[in-house]
């Protein structure tokens, strides 16, 4: 037996592996009892115990059990303790022994059973809870407070939610100067009095660079943005370093603050830079029985000039399986500048080559763009800018070109927990593109809105996604806009079970072109059987109307399947199967096979 006083010292277990027996088969019993009734208490004491895990993982070596055993007595009084509990008593036996009485060195030769039994006593309560100073206002603390539980996590959690107070208000050196906890054993209420230094009250200074870095130092601070002169802020810090992880030029970032303080209250901030490899390329490809095989690759570079310029080249080839007839070809690059109009505010270049051969009309374009991008939070950001394209069209219209002038904007709320494979959070994306023809062609917009969000359950086990698109042609006929302005249903993109663009508008007996306007609505449950495979059932709809608000008189197609998830580290391989449930185009069942999630 021991009381809560005892404390066990390090053990040199390298010396007991030559004085000991060797080990014997595994142990047969273990009783784990908890006096009381709180099988909250009784389950938080079994995870902390060293050997109930050593029971589930079949160990039978003495002396890893009655070294477990030693480490016991000390994980289970700290998890007492973490639920208020300070006057409570440890028995642990091995084979009848208490194992505080069994040396190291000498353990028995064989471990037939082990019995650790808890009487955790009564509960703890906080007599006195005190802080002092606090800030005005302060972080409220309810669990810190006369009457209540006195699990020692929350003082430590008080007082860390105290000095953070302090460190929001601009006192970066906060720190506690007295602290005084008492146990009342007759009362069975724990004093707990803290007292806090707050420092003087911090400015920022400068960005001191200690790593070198093939990112030109100034580059470095305009983009951290560090607001020298002003209060010190840890958000403003965690800023800093965020700015400094999406340029991507960086493998690892980490921020110091510096003392002694200059001039008394202006404090520097060390920053230690790792560069990530400048060069990256990847690929992607997706099958689908009827639209055929889609290859993707880009190649990235992540500081093109020495400015944490970002370049990519992004090239994609789909409609694989017959041939060139009805292949399409993309290559688009992108060069984005961060912070070169202000610290969240940055620019970019783009070009596209694109031959479509769509099953509703052929399309050959080319174009330049350039605009700039904002960053207003962790989750929010947009863009807009100013591009030219020209564009020549052979559809059910005839062929035509286009030579637009456009004014792209986007904005985008992120809020998902993972881009590759979500299980919570929200995700919205809004396009509208204004645009002139130049040859003397009509003027509109173009808008585009895709909304998504995922809820789980069972520990994330079981996910609800949903996702709606809808979008619209503004201002302008469909013959005035080229093909790939318009809409369609059908596909791995809108609606699973259906050809691709199998549903668009008649304009002559099996001839379509694209609507003017889009609903489409998709829903997933996804089930994780186990850490690498998964199950999905889903539905999918799609209407498109012939003006630019839907009217809902037009057909939908619904398809609904079922699929299969292989979860890797860079995201979940999807395989789809999906039928038509009701409207036209149907052909039979669709195969879709890719990377990520479908949305």
């Amino acid at each position: 037996m021991t009381d809560f006083k005892t404390t066990v010292g390090a053990l040199f277990l390298s010396l007991a592996v030559a004085l000991t027996p060797t080990a014997g088969a595994s142990f047969d019993q273990l009783d784990f009892t908890v006096s009381g009734d709180d099988t909250a208490l009784q389950s938080r004491l079994e995870e902390a115990s060293l050997l109930v895990t050593a029971k589930a993982e079949g160990k039978s070596d003495p002396r890893d059990l009655v070294a477990a055993a030693l480490a016991d007595y000390t994980k289970l009084l700290n998890t007492l303790y973490a639920r208020g509990y300070y006057g409570g008593v440890i028995h642990i036996r091995i084979n009848g022994r208490e194992a505080a009485g069994i040396s190291p060195f000498s353990p028995p030769a064989r471990v037939e059973e082990i019995s650790v039994q808890v009487i955790p006593g009564p509960q703890f309560t906080f007599g006195t809870a005190s802080i002092t100073p606090r800030v005005p206002n302060p972080t409220p603390t309810p669990e810190f407070a006369r009457g209540a539980p006195a699990r020692s996590t929350v003082v430590g959690d008080a007082v860390q939610t105290a000095a953070g107070d302090w460190r929001n208000a601009g006192h970066a050196l906060v720190r506690v100067e007295d602290q005084s906890v008492t146990a009342d054993h007759p009362r069975h209420t724990l004093d707990a009095r803290v007292t806090l230094t707050p420092g003087p009250r911090v400015r920022f200074g400068e960005l001191d660079l200690t790593t070198p870095s093939a990112v030109r130092a100034a580059r470095v601070v305009r983009i951290a943005g560090l607001p020298s002169g002003q209060v010190f802020s840890p958000e403003a810090l965690e800023q800093v370093a965020a700015r400094l992880r999406r340029t991507g030029a960086f493998s690892s970032v980490v921020l110091s603050e510096t003392t002694p303080l200059r001039d008394g209250e202006v404090m520097d901030i060390g920053l230690a830079l790792v560069d990530a490899k400048p060069r990256r390329f990847g690929f992607g490809a997706e099958l689908s029985s009827l639209e055929g095989l889609s290859v993707s690759g880009f190649w990235l570079h992540r500081n093109l000039f020495g400015g944490a310029e970002r370049f990519r080249v992004e090239a994609e080839v789909s409609d694989m399986l017959d041939g060139l007839e009805g292949m399409d070809f993309t290559l688009d690059t992108r060069l984005d500048i961060p912070a070169a109009l202000g610290t969240d505010t940055g620019a970019f270049f783009t070009s596209t080559l694109a031959y479509v051969d769509d099953p509703a009309f052929r399309l050959a374009l080319g174009g330049l763009g350039v605009g700039v991008q904002r960053r207003f939070s962790d989750q929010l950001e947009g863009e807009v800018g100013v591009a030219y394209t020209y564009a020549s069209v052979n559809d059910a219209l005839g062929r035509r070109r286009f030579s637009l002038l456009t004014l792209p904007g986007e904005l985008t709320w992120d809020g998902r927990d993972d881009p590759l494979d979500a299980t919570s959070g929200i995700y919205a994306q809004a396009e509208f593109t204004p645009f002139h023809d130049l040859s003397g062609g009509a003027t509109g917009a173009r808008a585009w809105v895709d909304g998504r969000g995922y809820l789980s359950f069972s520990e994330a086990n079981v996910v609800l996604a949903g996702r709606t698109l809808i979008g619209s042609v503004i201002g302008a006929e469909a013959a005035s806009v080229p093909s790939d302005f318009l809409f369609y249903s059908g596909g791995g993109g809108t609606v699973r079970g259906f050809p691709y663009q199998s549903l668009g508008i008649e304009v002559a007996p099996d001839t379509t072109i694209g609507g003017r306007s889009f609903l489409g609505a998709s829903g997933e449950v996804r089930y994780r059987l186990n850490d690498s495979f998964g199950l999905v059932g889903f539905a999918d709809a799609g209407t498109v109307g012939d003006d630019s608000l839907m009217d809902f008189d037009g057909d939908w197609q619904i398809g609904a399947g079922l699929g299969l998830r292989y979860y890797t580290g860079l995201g979940p391989i999807r395989l789809d199967v999906a039928m038509p449930v009701s409207g036209p185009g149907g052909s039979g069942p669709q195969l879709y096979i890719g990377i990520g999630q479908s949305f």
